[in-house]
């Protein structure tokens, strides 16, 4: 059970690190481009906006 608790926490660390708002952000985004390509709408565009915009917010919090 302890390896299976530091594999979790792991995975955590990698994921979310230091702002959880930028992995909320992420798979909100990966979360849209599936439901947008379920629909049939190319949604190729969709990532690199949303990761462009994350990574802005991001850093805007970070000059802060």
């Amino acid at each position: 059970m302890k390896r299976i608790r530091a594999f979790g926490l792991f995975w955590w660390d990698f994921v979310v690190g230091d702002d959880w708002r930028t992995a909320v952000g992420v798979v909100l985004a990966i979360g849209l481009t599936a439901v947008l390509v379920s629909a049939n709408v190319d949604a190729w565009w969709l990532m690199p906006i949303a990761v462009a915009s994350i990574l802005w917010i991001s850093l805007g919090r970070a000059s802060r």
